[in-house]
């Protein structure tokens, strides 16, 4: 067995990237994080973890992001909805189980409060919802509002690599999409893993969505050590346990 890989068409033109691995349903789905790919470690952690499992997988990059068309500039929390929302109903049937990263948490939060049969759990790994507006836009020093009213763009510094271009058009689009205080309507079952030294993702930022998320059962795991990433073995090791567990569950 292996993972099948293919371009999925959007209305305008632009392609995004995917592989999936046929199996057992639900469908895992991975959605990653704001600048990042599903070539990463986790992703890749998961794709592994499918194939010997026999799980239906599908990892993708949003537009602008890894493999898939688009200018990383022109996106938004919209347009990356709507390209989850695609490969759910494109290149997925029946039930699926939905990982988000950092970002991805939030886009995961946002497509499942549209469809809402369809999901079966979600395990999200450092989310970050509201993160243009909450996060994010109260960190831009007076130089970066100046450039964002006068080009309508500011070049971000990044620990991770060069700057990196954020938008006026990205930070309005993401404030109204913003899900907290909450309530936020989604009744399956969620597991969070949430990083204790996480510079990007405050834990209590974590803890707010998943006191705000309309379900029971919940579940959120703080590794006081942990990074943003959560790619450690162990951290993996957590994230596959968490699968296994609401896969696993009556």
């Amino acid at each position: 067995m292996s993972e099948e890989t293919g371009f999925l068409a959007r209305p305008d033109g632009a392609r995004i990237a995917w592989r999936r691995v046929a199996g057992a349903r639900p469908t895992v789905v991975w959605l990653g994080g704001f600048r990042s790919d599903m070539a990463g470690t986790k992703a890749q952690a998961l794709a592994d973890w499918a194939l010997a499992r026999g799980q239906a997988y599908v990892r993708f990059d949003y537009f602008g992001h890894g493999e898939s068309d688009g200018d990383f500039a022109r996106g938004t929390i919209t347009r990356w909805r709507e390209d989850a929302l695609a490969v759910f109903d494109e290149l997925t049937t029946g039930g699926l189980v939905l990982v988000g990263s950092s970002m991805g948490g939030w886009i995961s939060c946002l497509a499942a409060a549209v469809r809402p049969d369809r999901i079966k759990a979600m395990v999200l790994i450092a989310p970050a919802p509201d993160f243009t507006e909450k996060l994010m836009a109260p960190g831009i020093d007076a130089a970066g509002r100046e450039a964002l009213a006068r080009d309508g763009v500011w070049m971000r510094p990044s620990e991770y690599g060069d700057p990196y271009p954020i938008t006026a058009g990205l930070l309005e689009d993401g404030a109204r999409w913003s899900i907290l205080p909450g309530p936020v309507p989604i009744a399956a079952p969620v597991r969070i893993l949430q990083g204790g030294a996480d510079p990007d993702v405050p834990w209590r930022h974590a803890l707010e969505l998943a006191q705000a998320l309309n379900s029971d059962d919940v579940v959120f795991t703080l590794i006081k050590d942990g990074d943003h990433r959560l790619s450690r073995p162990q951290d993996l090791a957590r994230l596959l346990a968490a699968l296994d567990e609401v896969l696993e569950a009556p």
